[in-house]
């Protein structure tokens, strides 16, 4: 079940008290683009900054885990107040064990939430923690995105046009 995630949510800000506490989850391991903002985007997403607000409320631990350079990680990762990984070489595992270490937590205490399969699904299936996969705030433009999401789709049935909560 490599390309599977454990939870499917809309988005990140339906993450909550219950969930967490019905799941004994006590950090987060999270993807920037898509996930806490529009790739590319110096700002997180509406609601963001309030969700890790309520997220840090409760003790939750987070860390970014990007595959993005450290010059796109690092300036919207201190704007919402995080640690991070940069050139995270998801979905390989080096960047999320990394993190759960950094956070000084087990691996059956964390999540790791992402928009994409190949990538984030995949490093958190591979290091042995579960996996939230949410949607993408907004569908990318360029090619290689594109083709991506097609072929999640064909492979996964993955239906962009009716996103479904699982």
């Amino acid at each position: 079940m490599l390309f599977k995630p454990t939870f499917w949510l809309k988005s990140v800000l339906q993450i909550d008290e219950k969930f967490l506490r019905d799941n004994g989850v006590k950090a987060l391991v999270l993807d920037m683009d898509n996930t806490l903002s529009m790739h590319g985007n110096p700002a997180a997403e509406a609601g963001v900054d309030e969700w890790l607000d309520r997220m840090r409320a409760l003790g939750i631990k987070m860390r970014v885990v990007s595959n993005n350079t450290n010059k796109r990680v690092a300036p919207l990762a201190a704007k919402l107040g995080l640690e991070f990984t940069a050139n995270g070489a998801k979905p390989l595992t080096f960047g999320v064990d990394r993190a759960v270490r950094a956070m000084g937590v087990k691996k059956s205490e964390a999540l790791v939430v992402g928009d994409q399969i190949f990538t984030d699904v995949m490093a958190g299936n591979l290091a042995g923690i579960r996996t939230v996969l949410v949607e993408p705030f907004h569908l990318e433009k360029t090619w290689t995105f594109r083709l991506k999401r097609h072929i999640e789709s064909w492979v996964f049935h993955r239906d962009y046009s009716k996103l479904e909560e699982k």
